[in-house]
């Protein structure tokens, strides 16, 4: 984890009042109990009046009240100051200058919004502070437990042969959102929701997700080894849909990036990611997964914009081990290549498992189908043999082109294709 990586605690006002160092005070709460699961970062005993300037923000701040002011207006000023530092809550010892408190004091926190509580009884505030900040070190060491176990199991998932869309789908499950692995340039290659993968449809589709809440999703770097441009090689967003994103979700996202990067140090690791998102995408299409009124605005988040044309499913399959692990993003940059001659709008696919190639391609009005089948069929063989997959001893690879239609019939089209 990088030296600027926020460990959060997890302890709140609420909680710290339950411990027995502070029960023994007799705490009541005077103002801001609607916000007692504010996370206390820290415990900070002070008298001083200005000690809202030696405050970041997130203590829970302990006073006998010395400090705060005879006048109704330096109390209120007081609360304003720590109000505007976001302090977790105001904690004021009763006796030593207050017998019970002022009521400027207790209005001004109540509009401010700040918890304010008083203890009845005086307790030691070393004892106070040494409950708290045990509970606090002791909340830091479960997150990195758990977020040491997520990075074992993401360790495993390579070790057997997995990839980043393994590594991806796994932290979408443990994070109970969707997440999105975007580009430097932010464009989407590869999306994963907390379905865990084929298993089911999930609650919300990662694209669409990402599509709509990629400015507000907690972003993290994955490291390119560089300078200068070069220094992030991608970027992680974790998308606050079922729930907001926990530090722990975020400290696992920030362990499991280096191990992204390390992932994507191999050749062309963004093509073939972004291949096996558009892949997934067609497979979802074609299982009916993704419906016909959902898929033209997924698809055009994947960079495919036929309009109102007609599309074309197309599949082709692949000897039976060509090609090898490693040779698929080799292959989906060939591919996309050689597509390119044809002048149409494509979505192409990978599908490593399968062996499988899908994509969709656009009609142009007036193009005849049976000579674009011919011309992509051509196209997806130079591309293997680009690629450096045309063994001698292996089957030709087979393509097969479906019939033109809108995007109810591209579904079943790519299946029957299949």
């Amino acid at each position: 984890m990088g030296p600027e990586a926020k460990i959060e605690a997890e302890i709140t006002v609420r909680r710290a009042l339950e411990l027995p160092a502070l029960r023994r005070g007799l705490p009541e709460v005077l103002a801001g109990g609607d916000r007692l699961d504010r996370p206390v970062r820290w415990v900070h005993a002070g008298e001083v009046p200005h000690i809202a300037s030696l405050l970041k923000g997130g203590e829970l701040l302990l006073t006998t009240g010395l400090g705060l002011g005879s006048r109704p207006s330096e109390q209120r000023a007081f609360i304003r100051k720590l109000a505007d530092r976001e302090i977790a809550a105001l904690v004021v010892e009763l006796g030593s200058r207050f017998e019970s408190l002022p009521s400027a004091l207790v209005d001004a926190a109540r509009d401010c919004g700040l918890p304010l509580i008083q203890l009845h009884r005086e307790v030691p505030y070393v004892t106070v502070t040494e409950a708290i900040h045990t509970e606090i070190i002791n909340s830091h060491y479960a997150l990195l437990r758990r977020a040491d176990e997520i990075l074992r199991r993401c360790t495993d998932v390579l070790l057997r042969g997995g990839g980043a869309p393994e590594v991806l789908r796994l932290l979408a499950v443990f994070t109970g959102n969707p997440l999105c692995l975007e580009a430097p340039d932010g464009s989407p290659l590869y999306a994963a929701g907390p379905d865990g993968g084929d298993d089911g449809p999930a609650d919300a589709d990662p694209l669409l997700a990402w599509e709509g809440l990629r400015d507000t999703g907690v972003r993290i770097d994955v490291p390119g080894g560089g300078h200068g441009p070069d220094a992030v090689r991608a970027r992680l967003v974790l998308l606050p849909v079922n729930a907001p994103v926990a530090p722990v979700h975020r400290i696992a996202a920030e362990r499991a990036a280096d191990l992204l990067a390390v992932v994507m140090l191999q050749s062309r690791q963004e093509e073939v990611l972004a291949a096996r998102g558009r892949g997934d995408f067609l497979a979802d299409l074609a299982e009916g997964r993704i419906s016909a009124a959902e898929a033209p605005a997924q698809a055009r988040l994947l960079g495919f914009r036929p309009g109102a044309e007609p599309v074309l499913p197309v599949v082709m399959r692949l000897p039976a081990g060509l090609p090898s692990p490693g040779g698929w993003a080799l292959l989906a940059q060939a591919l996309r290549e050689e597509l390119a001659a044809p002048g149409v709008p494509v979505l192409l696919g990978v599908r490593p498992v399968e062996g499988r190639v899908p994509m969709l391609v656009a009609l142009r009005a007036g193009q005849d189908r049976d000579a674009l089948a011919d011309r992509i069929a051509e196209a997806l063989r130079a591309g293997v043999v680009r690629a450096g997959l045309d063994r001698p001893t292996a089957h030709r690879p087979v393509v097969v082109v479906g019939t033109a239609g809108d995007w109810a019939a591209a579904g079943p089209g790519l299946r029957h294709a299949a």
